[in-house]
């Protein structure tokens, strides 16, 4: 996540949503609930973002949770990626240098998997991959972890939460079972609505920080409020959690990108349901203090 002005509602969307009461059980900043470590793009301080070796380190630090970015490739595959364009994380410009300015929706999915992207980190990640999605979610599983997944720049891939949604039925991650350890998050406000009308039972988590007088609106279609700490503040932890979402719940608070641990007291005194951070092993020793 870059921190960027959230995808704005359009006066019309708002003006459709109806209005939700506040939840009378709102949560108590000391009830004692520690917040859930969410490892952003893997473990990224320490291994490549958004690959297999980042989600590995996330597991080894104790990280239950794993934040990803989803893209789609020219021919359809969704893979697992940050950027729109492929230049800063892996070797695209060596491998095929005529072909700037390196999108990601310009390439095959076969043409991508050909990529360094461990060496851009360190060499002792040379020849890391894009991982798809599917092996992304795979190894996820075998860590038992849960996901926290970003549908990245969905207006350059339309149809993506469609695509995604059936991908994640098929590997298993829309099963009873299965869907409490998935959140699937976005900038974009439409984007998420269309996950909600797909699969209405799938928790969803909006990118930014809506005025409080528009939470009733977002919290139509999403269970979380997911801002940047630096506009975080517990006056509005408290207004969000105020409010009751799609599944019955009080609105929940993730944020995003917490790397010290003065920023993991400060945001964990506001009463966050989840701190994203580069640095998982940081913030859970700062929770432990």
């Amino acid at each position: 996540m870059h921190a960027r002005a959230a995808t704005a509602m359009t006066t019309a969307f708002l003006g459709t949503a109806a209005l939700l009461l506040p939840a009378t059980d709102v949560r108590a900043v000391e009830d004692g609930t520690p917040p859930a470590i969410i490892a952003h793009r893997g473990a990224s301080a320490y291994a490549p973002e958004n690959t297999l070796a980042a989600v590995d380190k996330a597991a080894r630090l104790g990280a239950v949770w794993v934040e990803n970015d989803v893209q789609r490739t020219r021919d359809g595959k969704l893979v697992v990626l940050h950027d729109d364009s492929l230049r800063r994380t892996t070797d695209v410009a060596r491998v095929f240098p005529g072909r700037a300015p390196w999108k990601v929706k310009d390439f095959t999915a076969a043409e991508i998997a050909r990529l360094d992207a461990g060496s851009w980190f360190g060499a002792a990640y040379a020849g890391a991959r894009v991982p798809t999605l599917k092996q992304y979610v795979h190894r996820v599983d075998l860590h038992h972890q849960k996901l926290l997944l970003e549908l990245k720049n969905p207006e350059l891939y339309p149809g993506i939460e469609q695509e995604t949604l059936k991908l994640l039925s098929n590997e298993g991650w829309l099963d009873r079972k299965h869907r409490s350890r998935l959140v699937v998050q976005s900038f974009s406000a439409a984007s998420l609505r269309t996950v909600h009308d797909l699969k209405p039972a799938v928790k969803t988590g909006f990118l930014g920080r809506p005025h409080v007088a528009d939470l009733h609106a977002y919290a139509v279609f999403a269970d979380q409020i997911n801002p940047s700490y630096a506009a975080l503040s517990r006056a509005y932890v408290s207004a969000v959690q105020a409010f009751t979402g799609p599944h019955g719940r009080p609105l929940e608070v993730s944020t995003w990108t917490v790397n010290t641990a003065d920023a993991a007291r400060l945001v964990a005194g506001y009463g966050v349901d989840g701190i994203i951070t580069n640095k998982p092993d940081v913030v859970r020793d700062a929770l432990r203090e």
